[in-house]
């Protein structure tokens, strides 16, 4: 039996190619803007690319916010992929500028310590023992990236209670993160060929 998994339209990007590769692994897939379908789904994706400060005005314009908050309060999975991982956590700070998140994760968005932006290309990550999302694959996996922001407090977050994976550009910063409900990742799996199929196939396999 498939599952239901609602890719959220709010404006961003990238929808077709994350819905694409979701249909690939078995989901029964729709993307749209109705919150009443997000809510009632099996599972949500929120994706996002572009300005962290632009994908929060879109979640906001649309009122999924709180669709989101209180599926994780109830145990209903999500997935964030990419901006919409960062929205996840409390603040993005862009060009000076801080745009408040959804709040669901401790900590910020910053500029990546790197010399060189964006991160852009295929990179290895170092998932710990217990990870779901990451079950299966081997130590060496390579997933797609493009992003000069990211999370470089991995080791606050996993004391905070969440199964941090990281990958290194610069500086070690959060490529995914799981924490009951509530699973993201900083790459794009539905651009990471086998390794982010994979993924998406173990994060289908916690939907009820």
């Amino acid at each position: 039996m498939s599952r239901r998994v609602v890719v959220l339209d709010y404006g961003s990007g990238n929808l077709r190619s994350a819905e694409r590769a979701l249909a690939r692994v078995g989901a029964d897939v729709t993307v749209t803007a109705d919150l009443t379908a997000a809510a009632e789904a099996d599972g949500l994706v929120v994706p996002g690319v572009g300005a962290y400060a632009a994908c929060m005005a879109g979640i906001e314009a649309l009122g999924a916010g709180p669709v989101i908050a209180d599926r994780v309060a109830a145990g209903r999975p999500v997935l964030g992929i990419c901006v919409g991982m960062q929205v996840l956590f409390e603040h993005g700070d862009e060009h000076g500028v801080v745009t408040k998140g959804l709040g669901l994760l401790p900590g910020g968005v910053t500029r990546l310590p790197a010399p060189r932006l964006p991160h852009m290309g295929w990179n290895t990550v170092q998932a710990p023992a217990g990870s779901v999302l990451f079950a299966g694959l081997p130590a060496d996996a390579r997933f797609y990236f493009v992003h000069s922001y990211g999370v470089t407090a991995p080791s606050a977050l996993a004391a905070a209670g969440a199964t941090v994976t990281t990958a290194h550009h610069g500086a070690d910063f959060v490529a995914g993160v799981e924490r009951g409900a509530l699973s993201a990742a900083q790459f794009h799996p539905e651009k990471s060929a086998d390794t982010g199929a994979a993924l998406l196939r173990n994060w289908l396999g916690t939907l009820e």
